[in-house]
């Protein structure tokens, strides 16, 4: 497979800046919709995936993303749905390696890790540096009966192999009511015992799914508290470019962990002030927002007779659409989901 650098003699163009005066620098590029999990606070069992011929070439994917980098957008995470899925994958993200160093400052991926054993050392070999792992409990038996499939020993194999291969791991973990609250604080020590950070994030009302996500909702100040009563939670200045406010770890007791937790609250501390991130999924719509419908057709940009020029004019109006903040809720019973589309097909 080969793939041309279209970007590579284009004269310098302007950065990405939006109607708020935020430079936009961060480029979530989903490579599928599909995933081997189902997780039930993200799709349904029998989930719907998008028509192969509706998704974006790995081709078509890595100009878009020269494109990007040729507006100022400086770190690009890979996602999906679960990106490693994705036929020859491995290709994509070693041609974008090679733009690290070359206005591409980290190339970044998020994975459940069921098939990450396979491919850690590759990806340690193309350049990434660091990767999230999406991994809700260490309980086999909740594992299997939230994700619906008893994965959980190839995720367990998977982190451990990007820890052999140099890959800086962050476990992210969406606190649910019920489920894995009372997990909490043990999959903390854990993460932190393998010299990983780990971030909660609260559900996101994505995309119907069988399960009423209000049952399960859980505000991350509540869980905050509660684990205030076991450690100290310094606030950090450490950043990664996403929307998480980090805290490190220590205790009175003894029992510190030394190690990094971060927060992500869309539902109960908004974080759209500073945002510098856009989302492209596998079908190539740029979404200007996560909790918006503002979005820009990139897949028709790209198979136009000019698709460098069509996608900085896509660009262009993306900067001009993207809302001020997203209007994500969870109030009570019931409630229809902020967007109908799930997570798995925005990119995470």
């Amino acid at each position: 497979m080969i793939f041309p650098d279209m970007t590579s003699t284009a004269p310098l163009k302007s950065q990405l800046v939006d109607q708020f005066a935020r430079g936009i620098s961060y480029l979530r590029l989903s490579v599928t919709d599909r995933c081997d999990l189902r997780c039930a606070y993200c799709m349904p069992e029998k989930m719907t995936f998008l028509p192969r011929k509706d998704v974006l070439s790995l081709e078509e994917l890595h100009d878009m993303a020269l494109g990007f980098i040729a507006r100022g957008i400086t770190k690009i995470r890979l996602t999906g749905g679960e990106p490693l899925v994705r036929r020859d994958m491995m290709e994509l993200v070693t041609a974008l390696g090679r733009k690290l160093g070359d206005g591409l400052e980290e190339l970044t991926m998020t994975t459940n890790a069921t098939r990450l054993a396979e491919f850690a050392e590759g990806i340690a070999a193309a350049g990434i540096r660091r990767i999230n792992v999406s991994l809700d409990t260490l309980d086999r038996e909740k594992f299997t009966r939230l994700a619906r499939r008893d994965s959980l020993p190839q995720v367990l194999e998977g982190i451990a192999a990007a820890k052999a291969a140099g890959l800086a791991v962050k476990i992210n973990t969406v606190a649910l009511k019920g489920i894995n609250e009372d997990e909490i604080p043990d999959l903390i020590a854990w993460a932190h015992g393998q010299h990983f950070d780990i971030t909660l994030i609260e559900v996101m009302p994505l995309g119907d799914v069988e399960e009423d996500r209000f049952d399960h909702y859980l505000p991350l100040g509540a869980v905050q508290e509660r684990l205030e009563n076991q450690w100290t939670l310094t606030p950090s200045d450490h950043r990664t470019g996403g929307p998480a406010r980090y805290f490190n770890v220590v205790g009175s007791t003894g029992r510190e962990t030394g190690g990094r937790l971060g927060l992500i609250t869309p539902l109960t501390n908004n974080f759209c002030e500073g945002c510098n991130r856009i989302r492209v999924t596998a079908t190539g719509q740029l979404f200007a927002c996560l909790g918006g419908n503002e979005q820009v057709d990139l897949r028709a940009a790209m198979r136009s007779d000019d698709p460098e020029k069509a996608l900085d004019e896509g660009l262009d109006i993306a900067m001009k659409i993207k809302p001020a903040r997203h209007h994500f809720a969870i109030d009570e019973r019931g409630q229809s989901p902020a967007l109908a589309r799930h997570m798995s097909m925005t990119g995470g």
